[in-house]
């Protein structure tokens, strides 16, 4: 897939001092001379919203993001009402294209009510030539539009485009150098996502996001223990550690020579023991990853460390053999059925959870059965089924695609046992007594607060606002399938931090 270098950015600003060539310095002088235009030159403050579609990933980013925009004196506020629109996009599926499009023909009408409206682009689709010529062509409001490899550019191309009233676009073909956006916007104040690497190294036939995302690259253990240090200073006592296979972290090690102190196998499963270790966190999860990397070494880990939550997302996408092999898996049906075994016999009431696509070319009824087989004897707390859209530039969407109604009846039986394994699977806890993180207020129950228990199950019982943020154990007295209703258990709370 070819990929666009796209940068019409001024190398030159109207600015008094010299900018600074390094980063986050650079970063930091252009949000301060953002923040300096906006008060100068507008009679009120500014809004914003960003709209994000995608993976856990792109919600951090969108986080970071966030922070940036209320540095420079953004205020959030709902999309329909904002002075700025970021969408944040994915790329993952071909129908997210077309959802992009009906948003930004939805907003162009609000150019000529809003003197100060504009609208930004980032993401991974921002990665894919043909979308860039699309919005060039198609969509000439947009005001500014960048891609996966330089997120930290978004307060330099804001103030080009308030400088020079004209589109700015900067799409790279890969990274430059790796920067960090400081002072992210966090949904939760109590928890928050950490990027340990980016990008993939794995090409399944049927995924586009090696070429929007790069190669892997795995951040320093320094750099990411610091992240997470500050973050528990700062009161956040839950982590989620984030990659597209974060099993693969430190595989890129050996390559860089600034990294040459570290042990050669220096991995995942000594990375998540190190944040395990940080005073003031009191959980840890992580995703996503790729069972072809899985080690015992890693399950071993999880088992000896209670901060590790016991839940395990580990996508599948098929039970077939021959499709795994199609889809470039590096794995059997076999070996993943082996691999949940060792899971389960280490930890026995681990949430498992996955994902399956039903319809990728070639499949048969026979496969079909190969994927039910697994969703019975793996046992799936959840399964997140979907059916296979072909992406433009990846080798599956050259192959012969299968009719739409035979693929919609394979997905329905797929559901249908995935519903009945999952809704049994969930209920195992009832009766018992979980510590929850509560983490806010429900808007379908007046009095209640939600929680979600270690093995990512949500627990819905009554509350007040004032227990957000707090592990509470709570009774998990009805199981509703993939959620509880419960009652406070009233017994001292044993979840401590070190």
């Amino acid at each position: 897939m070819n990929q666009c270098v796209i940068s019409n950015i001024p190398t030159e600003f109207q600015v008094e001092k010299p900018v600074p060539e390094k980063e986050p310095e650079r970063q930091d002088f252009f949000i301060s001379l953002c923040r300096n235009y906006i008060k100068q030159n507008l009679e009120k403050g500014l809004t914003y919203a960003i709209v994000t579609f995608g993976c856990q990933m792109n919600v951090y980013d969108s986080e970071r993001l966030k922070g940036v925009l209320e540095r420079i004196g953004y205020t959030e506020a709902p999309e329909k009402e904002a002075d700025l629109v970021i969408f944040n996009t994915c790329t993952v599926r071909e129908n997210a294209n077309q959802r992009l499009y009906g948003h930004l023909g939805q907003l162009k009408p609000r150019k000529k009510t809003n003197p100060h409206f504009m609208i930004g682009l980032c993401g991974c689709m921002m990665q894919e030539p043909e979308v860039v010529a699309k919005i060039n062509t198609s969509y000439p409001f947009v005001d500014f539009l960048f891609g996966t490899f330089n997120l930290h550019r978004l307060p330099e191309l804001l103030y080009a485009r308030l400088q020079e009233n004209k589109r700015m676009i900067e799409v790279l073909p890969e990274p430059k150098e790796h920067v960090e956006i400081r002072g992210a916007k966090r949904k939760y104040p109590f928890k928050s996502g950490v990027n340990i690497m980016y990008g993939c190294n794995n090409f399944c036939t049927y995924c586009i996001v090696p070429y929007v995302r790069g190669r892997e690259r795995s951040r320093t253990p320094e750099d990411i223990l610091q992240d997470v240090r500050e973050l528990a200073e700062d009161g956040v006592t839950e982590i989620m550690l984030l990659g597209q296979n974060v099993n693969s972290y430190g595989t890129n090690f050996m390559e860089q020579s600034e990294i040459i102190d570290h042990e050669p196998e220096y991995g995942f499963p000594e990375l998540l023991e190190a944040v395990c270790g940080i005073p003031g966190i009191m959980r840890v999860r992580f995703m996503t990853s790729h069972p072809k990397d899985l080690s015992e070494k890693l399950i071993r880990v999880i088992a000896r460390n209670p901060k590790v939550c016991r839940h395990i997302h580990l996508p599948i996408q098929t039970g077939s053999t021959k499709l795994l092999q199609a889809m470039n898996r590096h794995y059997t049906k076999e070996s993943y059925l082996e691999l949940v075994e060792k899971i389960r016999a280490a930890l026995p009431d681990v949430s498992l959870t996955t994902d399956i696509m039903v319809g990728f070319p070639g499949e048969t009824e026979e496969d079909i059965d190969d994927t039910i087989d697994v969703v019975r004897r793996a046992a799936f707390d959840q399964a997140f089924t979907f059916i296979y859209s072909p992406r433009t530039g990846t080798p599956a969407a050259a192959m012969e695609q299968l009719p739409e109604d035979v693929v919609k009846a394979r997905f329905q039986r797929l559901l249908d046992v995935v519903n009945e394994v999952a809704h049994r699977r969930c209920g195992r806890f009832e009766g018992t007594v979980k510590q929850l993180l509560v983490e806010e207020e429900n808007d379908q129950i007046p009095g209640y607060v939600t929680g979600r228990t270690e093995e990512n199950l949500l627990v819905h019982f009554p509350g007040e606002k004032s227990l957000i943020g707090q592990y509470i154990p709570v009774l998990l007295k009805e199981s509703k399938g993939f959620y509880y209703i419960g009652e406070a258990d009233g017994t001292e709370n044993t979840l401590e931090s070190e």
